[in-house]
C-alpha cells in the first residue's frame, strides 16, 4: 500500500509550526524575496552559478530548521516525469543550448544528438528543480495560507488601482495552493479504492511507471470531479457567509515591516542580480 501514499509525499501546500527567523518575517518580505531567488536560479544556466544557488537554498533551509528529506519527499512522485525529461532533454535538443564554453558534439546517430550542451542542459534542469521544490517548501512551511493571502494582496494592491483584481487573485493563488494535499488524498482515496476492485496499477517490475501512465485516465476522472465537487462546495460556503471581492474590505491583519524585513528584500535583489549578471567561467 506504499505505491498508493501521496499524501506523506505532498509537501507544497503544508503548514509546519516552528520558530526559526523564517516565521518571524514579514510575509511579502518573503514573497519578495523568494520572487527574486527564483528569477536567480531561472535564468542562471552555467554550471558554477547553479552549485553556489544549490549551496544558497540548502543554507537556507538549514537556518529554516526543517528537515531538508521532508522537503524532498515531494520528488518521489514527479520522479519518473523527471526522468523521461531528461532522457528527452539529451537526446534530442542537443543544438536547443550553447554553453559559454562552445558546444561539442559526444554522440550523433539519426536524429539523435548529445552535446556538451544537452548534457549541461539535463544537469542545469535537475538542479533548477531541486532549487525550485526546496524554495517553495521553505515558503509554505513558514508561512500560513492567511498570510500568503493577504501579502500577495498587499503586493498587488498597487495594481488595483488600474482595475486589477488583486484580492481576487491572491485568493485564488493561495486555496489552489492549499487544495494540493487535499487533492493527493483524494488521488490516493481513488487509487486505493479502484484497487481493491482489481485495479492494477503496475506495482511491480522495472518499467512499472509505463503501466501507471496508461492508468492515469480512469484515475484523473474521479479526481476531477471531486475538484469540481469541492470548489462548488467552497464556493457555496463563501457566499452563505456573504463573501465579497477585494473592494472595501477591510482587514484584521495589518502587516508591519522592521528593518530585518527591508534587509532580507534588498539581499535577495543584490543576490539575484549579482547571479544574473555576473559571467561564470563554466
Amino acid at each position: 500500500m506504499e505505491d498508493f501514499e501521496f499524501l506523506r509525499n505532498i509537501t507544497i501546500g503544508q503548514y509546519l509550526p516552528g520558530d526559526s527567523i523564517f516565521y518571524k518575517l514579514d510575509p511579502r518580505a518573503k514573497l519578495l524575496a523568494f520572487f527574486f531567488i527564483v528569477a536567480a536560479v531561472t535564468f542562471t544556466s552555467s554550471y558554477l552559478g547553479n552549485v553556489i544557488l544549490l549551496a544558497t537554498v540548502l543554507v537556507l533551509a538549514a537556518i529554516s530548521t526543517i528537515p531538508l528529506g521532508y522537503m524532498l519527499r515531494g520528488i518521489k512522485p514527479a520522479l519518473p516525469m523527471i526522468i523521461v525529461l531528461a532522457i528527452m532533454q539529451l537526446l534530442f535538443l542537443g543544438d536547443f543550448y550553447v554553453p559559454p564554453t562552445g558546444i561539442r558534439t559526444l554522440f550523433k546517430w539519426g536524429f539523435i544528438h548529445i552535446t556538451t550542451g544537452s548534457v549541461q542542459l539535463v544537469i542545469v534542469s535537475t538542479l533548477r528543480f531541486f532549487d525550485l521544490l526546496i524554495l517553495v517548501s521553505l515558503l509554505t512551511f513558514t508561512t500560513t495560507t492567511t498570510e500568503l493571502t493577504h501579502g500577495l494582496e498587499s503586493l498587488m494592491s498597487p495594481l488595483a488601482r488600474f482595475g486589477f483584481p488583486a484580492h481576487e487573485l491572491s485568493l485564488v493563488l493561495t486555496t489552489a495552493l492549499r487544495f494540493v494535499p487535499i487533492l493527493a488524498l483524494e488521488l490516493e482515496t481513488i487509487m486505493k479504492a479502484q484497487a481493491s476492485r482489481g485495479a492494477n496499477f503496475g506495482t511491480g517490475g522495472r518499467l512499472r511507471f509505463i503501466q501507471q501512465a496508461r492508468q492515469v485516465l480512469p484515475i484523473l476522472i474521479p479526481l476531477f470531479i471531486d475538484a469540481l465537487r469541492r470548489a462548488e462546495d467552497l464556493i457555496l460556503a463563501m457566499e452563505a457567509r456573504c463573501y465579497v471581492g477585494g473592494k472595501g474590505r477591510t482587514h484584521l491583519i495589518q502587516f508591519r515591516s522592521s528593518l530585518r524585513d527591508y534587509l532580507t528584500v534588498v539581499f535577495s535583489i543584490v543576490y539575484a542580480i549579482f547571479m544574473l549578471t555576473y559571467k561564470f567561467p563554466f
